[in-house]
């Protein structure tokens, strides 16, 4: 197995681990968007991406260029809360088809955040980063089992929150 292999099988699988364990950072091997294009994109994928750059690193993983309403993984460096309504929910037949929506902001600053649901012992406490709006455009758009799902990147690390997580600013 490759270099490379090795990288995009550890970041896909911390992504993984990001999501199982809500609002827990997880280390990862290659610190930006470019490689999580990678470990979670193929031919068989739509992506958005707001940074030209990252666009042409979605298109050699094979996956198709989409709008932000069409894509199953949704790559934003300027995030505005109000683009959650245009992501997929998926169906109450198919929820896998929402969207994954991967972004940036700091674990450290921020709302305080109180996350609680599958993954998490009681409760998990945050500070993130982005909008307070955002938590409750959030909130007023999932809809169980649809939704989807978020990545937060700072700096090498991640934090995962599946769409059943239930998120309570503090």
């Amino acid at each position: 197995m490759s270099e490379a292999d090795s990288r995009t099988i550890a970041c896909f699988d911390a992504l993984m681990w990001a999501l199982s364990r809500p609002g827990l950072p997880r280390d990862l091997p290659v610190p930006d968007m470019a490689g999580i294009a990678e470990a979670l994109l193929d031919r068989e994928c739509a992506a958005y991406s707001d940074d030209p750059a990252l666009a042409q690193a979605i298109a050699r993983t094979g996956a198709a260029l989409a709008d932000a309403a069409a894509a199953d993984h949704v790559f934003v460096a300027d995030f505005v809360p109000a683009m959650l309504r245009a992501l997929r929910q998926g169906s109450d037949l198919h929820p896998e088809d929402g969207a994954t929506l991967i972004t940036r902001a700091r674990f450290d600053q921020g709302p305080r955040l109180r996350l609680s649901g599958p993954g998490i012992d009681g409760h998990v406490d945050i500070a993130v980063d982005l909008p307070p709006e955002t938590w409750a455009i959030r909130r007023e758009i999932m809809r169980y089992p649809m939704g989807f799902e978020l990545f937060i990147l700072h700096g090498t690390q991640v934090i995962g929150l599946p769409r059943t997580t239930h998120v309570e600013v503090l």
